[in-house]
């Protein structure tokens, strides 16, 4: 025996699939704003007031010549490799996480041997956006790395 298809099937058929499509989009709603940590610039307006300064410093920076390649050994801590930089030079850098809860931390760095610089606490593991630092003779050097 077959069961006549109403309006009132139609309409449940609808709510729910509705329900759904909202529920699911209320889901990733939630998810993304949790998981993004932070404001990318307070005033855009203002940071766009100020880009072309940064190109002058960026430009600045490329001149020096300096590098540094940043890895991550197994007891956590994180070894920089410098390229061009004059002899004393200190290295600092700060650790934010790029998703979920804010959470920064500041690096201290020991100069290990000649161009390596070796952080002295452990950086916990997962993704991490570190801002790099190096200062030498009134000059500073800096770069942002992701790191995994």
């Amino acid at each position: 025996m077959r069961r006549e298809f109403t309006g009132r099937h139609m309409a449940a058929i609808l709510v729910a699939g509705f329900g759904v499509v909202i529920a699911v989009n209320l889901l990733m709603a939630t998810l993304a704003v949790r998981g993004f940590g932070g404001v990318v610039v307070d005033n855009s307006y203002v940071a766009s007031q100020n880009f072309n300064r940064w190109l002058r410093e960026a430009a600045r920076q490329d001149a020096l010549g300096w590098s540094a390649g940043i890895g991550r050994g197994g007891d956590g801590r994180l070894l920089v490799t410098t390229g061009g930089v004059p002899e004393g030079a200190a290295v600092s850098a700060e650790a934010r996480r790029p998703l979920g809860p804010a959470e920064a931390r500041a690096i201290a760095f020991r100069r290990v041997a000649p161009g390596r610089f070796l952080s002295r606490e452990p950086l916990p593991p997962g993704r991490w956006i570190l801002r790099l630092a190096i200062s030498a003779h009134g000059r500073r050097w800096v770069v942002e790395e992701r790191l995994q």
